[in-house]
């Protein structure tokens, strides 16, 4: 299947009401983990990959291309995602590797400065046809700046989408990254009058922290895309856990990364399914 943008896959959403999934890669399994939900859920699915994953592994090319690689050969359409990226120069690197998309995360500077360094790199990426989503106001939980009370002002996310021309809007709506119990609350009717002023898809960041129950009722209110990344380490790390003390002799790393790979694949499945109200 031919590599899908970001925006083939998440418009239709908004258009129909309906939630995306962005799953977070951290090494190779998680991707083939991530992929193998969506073909096993029949939906389609966002891989993302952070700037500090890219740095984990030296650079972005060896895990980028092998995420690319993954979408193409998939059997449902998949996206390959630059996720929270604070520096332009990652960006133009993602673009020129055959990403689709890029998040560019400027919300820690000023207001002003956040349009100006958000305007600029949307101005690149869209000469190139890549999808730029951005971030208006520290959504919280990010190297220990965790500010729950922090809301997105819905004339403020007006005013810079249109100073931006991003294509979608991560905002504040009581969710925090990183966050390793389900208990988030979420603001609602926020979400329904951030849908209303705007023109963008919505994007909940630190939907690890939300529910089965409220991350559909957060698509219902407006929100598209669901990033969701601690979940699935939780997750990934507990079934690890589980084999090795089930046989601590065990050397053979795919004994143990594979049941951990394939538990993720399960949970992708299903939670794509709550997003589309399955």
């Amino acid at each position: 299947m031919p590599l899908t943008s970001a925006d083939e896959i998440v418009g239709p959403a908004r258009a129909a009401t309906s939630g995306v999934g962005a799953f977070n890669v951290v090494q190779i399994e998680h991707a083939e983990a991530i992929v193998a939900g969506a073909e096993r859920a029949g939906l389609p699915v966002v891989l993302q990959i952070s700037e500090n994953t890219a740095r984990y592994h030296g650079s972005l090319a060896p895990i980028g291309l092998a995420s690319l690689a993954l979408a193409r050969a998939a059997s449902v359409p998949v996206a390959v995602h630059l996720d929270h990226a604070e520096s332009a120069a990652l960006v133009h690197e993602a673009v020129e590797l055959g990403f689709t998309s890029v998040m560019f995360d400027a919300s820690t500077l000023p207001y002003a400065a956040n349009v100006e360094a958000t305007r600029a790199v949307t101005d690149h990426c869209h000469r190139a046809q890549v999808w730029v989503e951005a971030e208006l106001g520290e959504v919280g939980g990010k190297e220990g700046a965790h500010a729950p009370g922090v809301r997105t002002d819905p004339d403020e996310a007006r005013a810079f989408v249109t100073a931006t021309g991003v294509d979608a809007l991560a905002v504040a709506v009581g969710s925090s990254h990183a966050m390793l119990t389900r208990d988030a609350v979420l603001d609602f009717a926020l979400i329904s009058r951030l849908r209303s002023a705007i023109d963008v898809p919505l994007v909940l960041h630190g939907s690890s922290g939300v529910g089965d129950t409220d991350l559909a009722k957060a698509v219902a209110a407006g929100m598209t895309k669901v990033n969701i990344s601690t979940h699935l380490n939780k997750l990934f790390t507990r079934t690890v856990r589980e084999q090795l003390d089930a046989a601590p002799e065990v050397a053979d790393p795919r004994k143990y990364l594979g049941p951990a790979r394939r538990a993720v694949e399960w949970e992708v499945a299903r939670l794509l399914g709550v997003l589309v109200g399955g």
